[in-house]
């Protein structure tokens, strides 16, 4: 059974420790009588830094795209299973509670982003935004920095991809139809599951799910390329789902889907049996025992082509059974189609701008 108790609206329970710290922290509980409050609230800190660079460059075969910007570092949405998680270590944070409450958020970054465009030599490929942490996080409403990169990639004729799992990227739909009226965006819609409840312990300050299918609708009816990523696929948690989510957001006007199979790298994999213990403490074990027959006996496979999708039968069962459903319902697979040709470098106004 896990030691901790949950905290209302938060993923994580605790802070494991930080992997690059040479001190080890450990939480004493008071041993007197009578001390049985529920644990308390913790409220999000918001962390200014400025931007030093915008465009982050991949090499991974396993992304489709080479290029991502990340407004904020840390989300607030508290996904258990984030894979970003991790990554907060190296800012001096924790991946449990500290990445989904101390939230760095990037200054200057729109102007980074036009000075790197500018740069001699730039060569125009889809840049992908919220590939980390979601770019439409809470945050966002007041700080707004998404909504400026929309807009200088707008200016400048740049293509670009979203994922997010928040409603408020409808906020933006004036500037995403501008960009979809030149073949310039898509949209991709996070869904791991359509049941509220799940939702609420897996992704608690998510948007919840009616909602993220509303915005697909709202998307689509825009004119604006919407697809659904299916992330992360949990072995008897939510796969028995597939044959459910992919009707409903092909309904509600998606047109492309994919998914990806839970990875469990590094703090993730502690954070992750910690939450299952808490939550599902009868379906544990054979939660674990499944994830580990579609990872060569392991608990996570970092392979370059294995580490999304998982190998053996049940991860087979999986990618036929979403590869089915989507031809039943029309939705074709995640891909590229963009614009590049369009892409005006600034400071270089191409010369029928001048007229």
């Amino acid at each position: 059974m896990s030691h901790h108790d949950s905290i209302k609206g938060r993923g994580s329970a605790y802070n494991p420790l930080i992997r690059f710290d040479r001190l080890t922290r450990e939480a004493a509980m008071p041993d007197w009588p009578g001390d049985d409050a529920e644990p308390t609230a913790i409220k999000t800190e918001l962390i200014w830094q400025e931007a030093k660079s915008a465009i982050t460059r991949n090499q991974s075969p396993d992304i489709y795209f080479s290029q991502s910007i990340n407004p904020y570092h840390g989300c607030e949405h508290g996904c258990i299973y984030c894979y970003a998680r991790p990554s907060h270590a190296y800012w001096g944070y924790s991946a449990g509670l500290d990445f989904e409450t101390r939230i760095i958020a990037r200054r200057g970054l729109a102007d980074r982003l036009r000075h790197e465009l500018a740069k001699p030599g730039y060569q125009c490929e889809p840049i992908c935004i919220g590939a980390n942490t979601d770019c439409y996080q809470p945050a966002e409403r007041q700080l707004g920095l998404t909504r400026q990169l929309l807009e200088v990639l707008l200016t400048h004729r740049h293509p670009l991809v979203i994922i997010t799992k928040n409603a408020l990227v409808e906020r933006d739909l004036d500037v995403l139809q501008a960009l979809a009226a030149q073949q310039l965006v898509q949209v991709y819609i996070s869904i791991s599951t359509l049941d509220a409840e799940t939702a609420r312990l897996l992704e608690p300050r998510a948007s919840a799910p009616h909602r993220r299918l509303q915005t697909v609708e709202t998307l689509s009816k825009a004119g604006v390329p919407v697809g659904v990523l299916c992330a992360p696929i949990i072995p008897a948690l939510n796969d028995h789902q597939i044959e459910q989510i992919l009707p409903a957001v092909a309904a509600a006007g998606a047109v492309m889907a994919s998914y990806v199979l839970l990875r469990l790298p590094l703090e993730i994999n502690e954070l992750f049996k910690d939450w299952l213990q808490r939550h599902f403490p009868q379906r544990a074990e054979h939660v674990m025992s499944l994830i580990r027959q579609m990872r060569g006996g392991k608990e996570n496979n970092a392979q370059f082509g294995e580490r999304m999708r998982g190998t053996g039968i049940f991860a087979d069962l999986i990618r036929s059974r979403f590869e089915l459903a989507c031809r039943r319902h029309g939705l074709g697979r995640r891909h590229m189609d963009l614009n590049c040709g369009s892409f005006c470098v600034p400071g270089q106004a191409k010369q029928l701008d001048l007229f």
